[in-house]
């Protein structure tokens, strides 16, 4: 009876540790929602950013920023609820390292900007409006080339010190149009565009 009694206590302190453990771990893994002030607040464009990569799969990538003109948050108690932000297409910056004489930063930022691409001629706004809020992520429409598709910023976090919000989004290229394939058949580009969104908000 002694026996089994110890073996129970055991069981049971074994049980408690995991549970606490797990919980821990789990509060660990979910990204920080809160923190910000209630209200419709300013995003501060100078302060913001968008990093953007693109891929020729298996041969190399390039990467870069791209400007954001203006957005708003809506926050309840501390949390996101809504909002929106715009990115100005002509302010393509490449910051990678793969180029030469021949193939330069500013025939990329050609290329990008043209009808193979962007459009940015007709088209040099982009936006996104946010429509939900699922646990970290929010929901909403990514508008590029006058197109319009549900989108989902992942992992979105609030760094109430610094007032900032970060979170991903990777869109398919191909949804908005942006259908430029490489010429060389062994060579592909990627339609998966990982953007990494960080808006500040204005103090």
């Amino acid at each position: 009876m002694k026996k089994l009694m110890k073996v129970a206590v055991i069981a049971a302190i074994t049980i408690a540790t995991y549970s606490c453990t797990s919980k821990t771990e789990t509060n660990e893994n979910v990204p920080e929602m809160t923190g910000l002030p209630d209200g419709v607040v300013a995003v501060n464009s100078a302060d913001s950013k968008v990093e953007w990569k693109g891929e020729i799969l298996g041969m190399k990538s390039h990467t870069g920023t791209v400007n954001l003109t203006e957005g708003t948050l809506t926050v309840a108690d501390g949390a996101i609820t809504g909002g929106k932000f715009a990115v100005d297409l002509s302010t393509i910056v490449p910051l990678d390292s793969t180029y030469d004489e021949e193939n330069t930063k500013e025939k990329l930022v050609g290329h990008l900007s043209s009808p193979d691409f962007f459009n940015v001629a007709e088209f040099p706004i982009a936006t996104f409006e946010i429509t939900s809020v699922e646990g970290s992520d929010l929901k909403g429409n990514l508008t590029v080339r006058g197109i319009t598709n549900e989108e989902t910023v992942k992992n979105v976090s609030i760094d109430a010190e610094s007032g900032k919000v970060s979170g991903t989004l990777t869109f398919d290229r191909s949804k908005y149009d942006v259908s430029f394939k490489m010429p060389v058949a062994d060579l592909v580009l990627s339609n998966d565009i990982p953007l990494n969104v960080t808006l500040a908000i204005a103090k």
